[in-house]
């Protein structure tokens, strides 16, 4: 089984998503996106799967910092793609992907 868990080691979701994980003594390792970043086709393909309103993170201190012409980027893939490549705390965690599967901002790893 393969589980990739993104997101920000600093955030408290992905923190307790991991906790999750350990419990559930399930594999996976976990790609720190504030460090290693993600690239436009990965993003994509969690579009393909999810959409990319359920990615963006409306609710953080990092979109309330921005600009309001840069908010207004975010109605669609391509604007939102733009915002989240270039402030990756804009990317809604954790995002995991267990056995080719994307799910986003939930916990439950025993399915």
């Amino acid at each position: 089984m393969s589980i990739v868990v993104y997101g920000i080691a600093n955030c408290d979701s992905v923190k307790k998503a991991l906790r999750s994980l350990a419990d559930a003594g399930l594999a996976y390792s976990f790609h720190d996106f504030k460090k290693l970043g993600v690239q436009m086709p990965l993003l994509q393909g969690w579009f393909d799967q999810v959409g990319w309103e359920p990615l963006l993170n409306r609710k953080g201190t990092t979109w309330r910092q921005l600009p309001e012409a840069e908010k207004a980027l975010a109605v669609d893939a391509g604007g939102a793609a733009t915002l989240m490549l270039a402030k990756p705390s804009l990317i809604k965690r954790p995002v995991v992907v267990r056995e080719g599967r994307v799910t986003v901002g939930k916990m439950d790893f025993n399915e």
